[in-house]
């Protein structure tokens, strides 16, 4: 695999970080996450900018956004990934420096580390749904940066798996904010509900694209705190994001969600999305 590193095009083996790195030191670092669809990045502007937002976010001295759309085309060809599907990953760490809590002196250049891979969706829960359980939201207070500092997430996830659940929902004050890697969407008397964007959720691409879609096709929509009380009576859940597209949510706690299978208004989004992707 050919990846990029502060410039160069090399082997992914040959792509060497130093160990005062501060992503690897204090998780200061932000990322992305782009899907392509045979060779071509879906939603790439969006993406970078919300790259952009992180960068500026943290206050990591980097600017150059523009090269990064052109080096993921490149890592695209360079690794044959254009067909199928393939993830771009993009990581933007403050640099490497003696370990010291506060920034680095000013002019201390930034990692920049690009990969493109090839990507195996989970058909089976597009189709069927997953099982969810719902975690106390133990995370910091700026979820809407897309920080390297996933801990809380790997831990909750994990938690999931150990019980024989597929992701974990997390509740902050009563409401269920987002999943561990994606947005969370349910469907309360034929409207399609979300969490409002906030600090404490992640601005998702394929949240926004959903909305779109609904409002294309005739879904009424609602940015609205879903309640933990509320999800007994959902007609319909899913979840959003890069890699799960849109995903039925089938199960909450051990609870089955309406009849136990995704619901119509689901596969509607999802048959809108997936003509979206191919006439992209």
């Amino acid at each position: 695999m050919i990846v990029y590193l502060n410039g160069d095009f090399v082997e992914k083996e040959k792509a060497l970080i130093s160990v005062d790195d501060r992503a690897f030191l204090f998780a200061d670092g932000v990322y992305e996450v782009i899907r392509c669809y045979d060779g071509r990045p879906f939603r790439l502007d969006e993406h970078l900018r919300r790259l952009e937002q992180s960068v500026r976010a943290v206050r990591i001295e980097f600017s150059d956004f523009g090269t990064i759309g052109d080096v993921a085309k490149r890592l695209i060809a360079e690794n044959r990934l254009t067909s199928g599907d393939a993830l771009i990953y993009v990581e933007i760490t403050r640099g490497s420096a003696p370990r010291v809590h506060t920034f680095p002196p000013r002019g201390t250049k930034p990692n920049v580390y690009v990969a493109g891979m090839e990507f195996q969706p989970k058909r089976n829960q597009l189709e069927n749904g997953i099982s969810v359980i719902l975690v106390p939201d133990i995370r910091w207070s700026r979820c809407d940066i897309k920080s390297v500092g996933l801990l809380p997430n790997v831990l909750m996830a994990q938690r999931a798996l150990d019980v024989g659940a597929d992701d974990a929902i997390f509740i902050r004050d009563g409401v269920a904010v987002e999943g561990t890697a994606s947005n969370f969407f349910g469907v309360f008397g034929g409207v399609v509900t979300t969490h409002p964007k906030s600090n404490y959720t992640l601005a998702g691409i394929t949240r926004d694209v959903v909305l779109e879609l609904c409002h294309k096709i005739g879904i009424a929509t609602q940015e609205a705190p879903i309640l933990e009380s509320q999800l007994p009576d959902a007609e319909e859940l899913f979840a959003t994001s890069t890699t799960m597209e849109i995903t039925p949510v089938v199960k909450v706690n051990g609870i089955v969600v309406g009849n136990g299978t995704p619901g119509p208004i689901t596969r509607q989004i999802q048959k809108a999305f997936w003509e979206l992707v191919r006439s992209s």
